[in-house]
Parts: structure tokens; sequence; C-alpha cells
């Protein structure tokens, strides 16, 4: 779950006069830095396979599969805060197209902090209906977390650092603002993550590792 920062580091907090992709002076380019969550799924924890027997991981013995998709993220400022909803897809696939079963998955909806803390957690379950003779079924679910929009906002100290201008052939504009440890640090604490996925087991979590 560790946060892609050699991306998000470069993002900077502009005024509403500046816009994405802008062209500064004929020279570089502005990236506009919300102070949104970023919406994902964590590596390894996408999908998840049940075995029967339970703790065979023979191909042989995959009783059901399934996979989450189609992640979609809104937000919305609320009163003080700032709200992320992410509505996603999970579907199964079990191996025998038999009566009709139900199968209950959990997983975990996270608010992450500088892409180490986990601020907030919830394990919930997705429910999957199979139909009789049918081997595939999915279902639609929503997770929402709550951000304070001053602990996702950078200092303003900061935001004049990372703004300030620069010019070619200027001695300030050969150095990475992000070079400054206390900068880095500003800003990745101000970086939210929310994060969907299966709640796996150590077990579940190493087949998907190493499979």
């Amino acid at each position: 779950m560790k946060l892609r920062l050699a991306a998000l580091l470069a993002l900077t907090l502009l005024g509403g006069c500046v816009h994405r992709g802008d062209v500064i002076e004929g020279q570089g380019i502005y990236a506009v830095r919300s102070s949104c969550p970023i919406a994902g799924v964590p590596a390894a924890t996408g999908d998840i396979t049940l075995f029967n027997p339970a703790g065979s991981t023979d191909s042989r013995a995959i009783d059901v599969t399934a996979a989450i998709s189609d992640v979609r993220g809104v937000c919305q400022d609320v009163g003080n805060d700032v709200v992320s909803t992410i509505t996603f897809t999970i579907t199964g696939l079990r191996r025998d197209a038999g009566p009709a079963r139900q199968v209950v998955l959990p997983y975990f909806d996270v608010a992450l902090q500088g892409g180490t803390t986990i601020v907030a957690k919830r394990v919930g379950q997705a429910v999957l209906n199979f139909q009789p003779g049918a081997i595939h079924s999915w279902t639609r679910l929503q997770a929402t977390v709550r951000v304070n929009r001053g602990a996702a906002t950078l200092p303003a100290n900061v935001r004049e650092i990372l703004n300030r201008p620069r010019k070619p052939g200027e001695a300030e504009a050969a150095v990475d603002p992000l070079s400054d440890p206390a900068v880095r640090t500003a800003v990745q604490n101000a970086t939210f993550e929310h994060l969907i996925g299966f709640q796996l087991t150590n077990e579940q979590l190493r087949y998907n590792a190493t499979r």
C-alpha cells in the first residue's frame, strides 16, 4: 500500500487561474494538486481465490475466484471535510455450475496518509449470489472516507516554495524544491489515498504474491 511518491510529490497546489497543462512563460508545465484522496487498489489485494478443500493451493482445488474492477472515485467538499466515495464492481466465478449459492467475501476500505499511515479503516462484506446453473455473479459496491481539508492542504509557506517562478539559467531553477526534506515531508503528509481491496488472510496474500 505504499504511495507512489515519485509521481505524487511532483504535484503543486496552484491558484484558480492556472489550469492543468498550462505552459508558463513558454517554459515548463503546471500540474494541479488536489486535496481529494487518490482512489486505488493496493497491489495483490484486487483478487481473491477460495479453495476446496480449504488449505489447498492446487489449481484443481480452486472453488471460487473474484476480482475488483471498474473502480471510480468521486470527491466532494462537505463542510470542513473532503469526502471521497469509491464505487467498484466485484465479479465472481465458481468452478461448478451447481445449485444456487451465496458467497460472502470481506473487503477493506482505508484512508491512507503519506503512503504509510492508516488513519481510518472499515471492513465490509461483499455478497455474491450465484443463480442455479450459473458460474458467474457480480455486485456493485460503494465505500466512503472523510478527510479533514486542513490536513490535506499544503501549508502556505510550502505552497510558496513550490509555486515560486523559476527561469532557465537561474541557479534556483536547477534545484528541485522537493529535495528539501521539510518540503517533501509536508507534501507527503498532505497526500491521502482512498484504498479498497479484499481483506485477505496471510495465506491468501502469499498466494496472490507468489502464484
